[in-house]
C-alpha cells in the first residue's frame, strides 16, 4: 500500500482544499474534511506505486507538498530499538536496549523527540469468587461451605503507555516507554513516580539537545486518526504515523 501524505502547505486552507479535491476528483466538502486536523495528513492510499507518485507529483506541482510513504518498505525496515535502562552523560545519551545493546548517542546528533502514547500489550486481570464447595460442606457437617476459586483472563482492553522516540542524524531511533525502563540511571536526579522520571527525562533531551524537533501530535487518539485519516487504523498502522510525521518534520531540519 502506499499512502500520500500533504504537509507544510501555504496556502489558505480552502485553497488547499481546492487542490486536493481537484485532483482526487472529490467534492471539496470532503477535502476540506481531509486537512482539518491540520498537517501532515494522510489524505490517499494506493495499491499501486504509479498512482501514488501521480498525485503527489500534482500537489507538489501545485505548491502542496505531498509525502508518498510505501508501507511495505517502512515494515520491513522497522529498525527502531527499546531502551530498558540509560545515563544522562556530560556529551552522550548512554542507553542500554532491551536487546543488552550499548549504545552512546551525541546529544548534536538528535534531531527529533516525538511524544506519543502507544500499546502496552493487553491488560490481564485476576478475580476471586467462592463457589459452593461439596468437599467442606460434608465435613462441617452437612453446613454448606463455600471455596475460593481465582481465575486469570485477558482482557480485551489494551493497556496504553506514554512512549518518546527519539531520531538522530546517524540514523538510530530509539523508543523509551514511560512503564518499561529502568530509571536508576538517574542517580539522585530520580523521583517518586515513573510518571515524574519519563517527564524529567524529556525536559532534559530537550535541554542538551536545543537543536531537536520536539512534537507531541501523537499523545493523544484523536490526533493521531487526524494524521492517519478514516482509511488506517492507530491501533494498527501507528508506525506509518512515525515515518509520516518524522518525515514532514525532518523536510524543514533538511
Amino acid at each position: 500500500m502506499y499512502l500520500v501524505a500533504v504537509h507544510r502547505w501555504q496556502q489558505e486552507a480552502t485553497v488547499v482544499a481546492e487542490i486536493i479535491a481537484a485532483a482526487l476528483n472529490i467534492l471539496i466538502f470532503e477535502a476540506r474534511q481531509k486537512i482539518t486536523g491540520g498537517e501532515p495528513v494522510t489524505i490517499a492510499s494506493f495499491a499501486d506505486q504509479n498512482q501514488a507518485e501521480e498525485l503527489a507529483t500534482k500537489l507538489n506541482h501545485a505548491e502542496v507538498p505531498a509525502l508518498v510513504i510505501d508501507s511495505q518498505w517502512v515494515r520491513s525496515h522497522n529498525r527502531q530499538q527499546y531502551a530498558s535502562r540509560f545515563e544522562l552523560g556530560a556529551q552522550t545519551l548512554q542507553v542500554e536496549t532491551s536487546s543488552g545493546e550499548l549504545l552512546n548517542i551525541s546529544y548534536e546528533t538528535i534531531d527529533l523527540l516525538l511524544l506519543a502514547t502507544c500499546c502496552a500489550g493487553q491488560i490481564e486481570a485476576t478475580s476471586t469468587q467462592r463457589k459452593f464447595s461439596l468437599g467442606k460442606t460434608l465435613l462441617a457437617g452437612g453446613i454448606p461451605r463455600t471455596k475460593k476459586i481465582k481465575t486469570t483472563e485477558t482482557l480485551k482492553a489494551e493497556e496504553r503507555d506514554k512512549t518518546l522516540w527519539i531520531y538522530t542524524s546517524t540514523g538510530e531511533t530509539l523508543v523509551f516507554t514511560c512503564n518499561g525502563m529502568s530509571y536508576t540511571g538517574l542517580g539522585e536526579a530520580r523521583q517518586i513516580t515513573r510518571e515524574l522520571n519519563f517527564t524529567y527525562l524529556l525536559k532534559e533531551l530537550q535541554r542538551l539537545a536545543p537543536q531537536a524537533c520536539y512534537n507531541d501530535r501523537l499523545l493523544t487518539r484523536v490526533g493521531q486518526v487526524q494524521l492517519l485519516g478514516p482509511m488506517l487504523n492507530p491501533e494498527s498502522d501507528l508506525d506509518l504515523a512515525f515515518e509520516i510525521l518524522s518525515r514532514s518534520l525532518r523536510a524543514d531540519l533538511y
